[in-house]
């Protein structure tokens, strides 16, 4: 699909969680094997581990009129003024319309009203058209790599007004 999006992104509600793990996915399934069966299996959640995310994080999701969740992230405050991003995808089909951009504001926009300054979030090396997104969009690696159940994970980092 191509065009612009018409939908909205607003905060998950319980009822969504079923569609927020079906993105994560369709989302993540190209790079499957690219992954370690448990690096997978903490990207691509349960139902139950998605509630737990749902419970501690804020969860958005995108909407679409025709086709309902098609996008998601999660934000959260990790301490005063540092806040964390994670989980954020669009279902293949609805990637280049402008859904990852407002899922990334609508989060970014939370975590400074709750006085957020600096975001942080992680990447795997597959992943390589999302870590040209957080460049496009601020975010510079850290320097910090973790260990990821046997996969790099690279920190990204931005400072938010």
């Amino acid at each position: 699909m191509t065009g612009s999006w018409v939908g909205r992104v607003r905060r998950a509600s319980e009822a969504d969680l079923p569609g927020v793990v079906g993105c994560l996915g369709e989302a993540f399934a190209p790079f499957r094997a690219e992954y370690t069966p448990a690096a997978f299996d903490d990207t691509v959640v349960s139902l139950p581990a998605a509630r737990v995310r749902w419970q501690r994080m804020n969860l958005y999701v995108a909407e679409d009129p025709s086709a309902g969740i098609v996008g998601t992230i999660a934000s959260s405050l990790e301490s005063i003024g540092a806040g964390h991003l994670r989980g954020m995808a669009v279902r293949p089909a609805w990637q280049g319309r402008g859904i990852a951009e407002a899922l990334l504001t609508a989060a970014l926009a939370d975590l400074r009203a709750g006085g957020c300054h600096r975001v942080t979030l992680e990447t795997t090396l597959p992943l390589r058209r999302a870590a040209r997104f957080y460049a496009k969009h601020g975010f510079r690696r850290s320097g910090k790599v973790s260990d990821f159940f046997g996969m790099p994970l690279i920190e990204f980092v931005r400072e938010i007004l």
